[in-house]
């Protein structure tokens, strides 16, 4: 019997790339005689290309030449469902273009996509984003794990960066500052970020601070603020996606907003606190690993001032909520 050829789309950002993932374990299960590609962009290649389930990662731009038995797209962006129409596959599920705007191929696509566009259902959704695209798929969702690959040498960043800094295993925990620039309220305030890493100094921990391009002005703020002080590491991963994943593969607990370092944690069964300023704490799949601290200014936000900066919003998780997560994952 010919192995089904199977065709999916994930463009979109790197976060939501890493949380599509599951699907693939679903597919298999589906079909267990596939082979599947994977288009994607440049930026993402580091979070598929050792996945052995992938036959196959194509990086825009691509030819469109080969034709597909099933054809997957998840994503809503124009230059995703204009590529889902270009591509040749005798069943497709997911979204395309209709005349500049998204549509649905199947039925069950729709919710997601009514989520986009419909303020009211984004906040009464109780759906995580893994549930809405294994609806869009037309699969069974049983809580599918995320699934990323690191090779031995890959984690040997984190390891070395551990073992050079005379770093201990058990309570290492890795503080992600950033977020994406689109949500400019997605994160902590530094100020916050300062206090915490001090607190969980004196209870023992070893703070390593996480940042990504665009961070950099906040990093030296850190680093100038805890000059006197000992036991708070930096690492610098901006040159690799591998790298970051290195370093949160070495940690015991990640504290981050919504965002890729939780989605990362998750794959590598991290216990992670998840903080939540503007974005839905509902569309994130936990796994039994993520304490989720939700801000109580978040209505007011969400959905619709999501892109808009806000000063208070920001500081509007106590460091003490997040000690006191931290404590009960501890105990967990």
């Amino acid at each position: 019997m010919n192995a089904v050829s199977i065709c999916i789309i994930k463009l979109g950002a790197l976060g939501d790339v890493v949380r599509t993932t599951p699907i693939i374990e679903a597919l298999k299960h589906k079909f267990p005689n596939s082979k599947i590609t994977w288009i994607t962009k440049k930026e993402s290649l580091e979070i598929l290309e050792d996945n052995p389930n992938i036959e196959k990662i194509e990086t825009l731009p691509i030819k469109n030449e080969e034709k597909f038995d099933i054809l997957y797209n998840f994503d809503i962006d124009e230059e995703a469902t204009k590529l889902a129409l270009q591509i040749k596959a005798d069943k497709k599920y997911g979204y395309y273009d209709n005349e500049g705007f998204p549509a649905s191929f199947n039925e069950s696509a729709e919710y997601y996509i009514n989520t986009y566009f419909d303020d009211d259902l984004k906040t009464s959704n109780r759906k995580t984003y893994q549930e809405m695209i294994f609806d869009s798929a037309e699969l069974p969702y049983h809580k599918q794990k995320i699934k990323l690959y690191l090779k031995e040498e890959d984690k040997e960043f984190g390891e070395d960066f551990l073992r050079l800094n005379n770093i201990k295993k058990g309570k290492v925990i890795g503080i992600n500052i950033g977020s994406s620039k689109r949500w400019p309220s997605k994160s902590w305030d530094i100020s916050k970020i300062k206090e915490f890493t001090e607190r969980v100094l004196d209870l023992g921990y070893h703070p390593i601070i996480l940042g990504g391009k665009g961070e950099e002005e906040d990093i030296e703020k850190l680093k100038s603020h805890f000059k006197s002080r000992e036991g708070i590491y930096y690492a610098d991963t901006k040159s690799s996606l591998k790298k970051f994943f290195s370093i949160i593969h070495a940690c015991d607990v990640i504290l981050c907003a919504d965002t890729l370092a939780l989605h990362v944690a998750l794959a590598f069964d991290k216990k992670v606190i998840g903080l939540f300023f503007c974005t839905s704490p509902y569309e994130i799949e936990g796994y039994n690993q993520l304490v989720k601290i939700v801000s109580p200014l978040l209505s007011q936000f969400f959905p619709e001032k999501m892109d808009q900066y806000d000063k208070e919003l920001k500081n509007s998780i106590s460091v003490e909520e997040v000690l006191k997560a931290l404590n009960e994952l501890e105990k967990a």
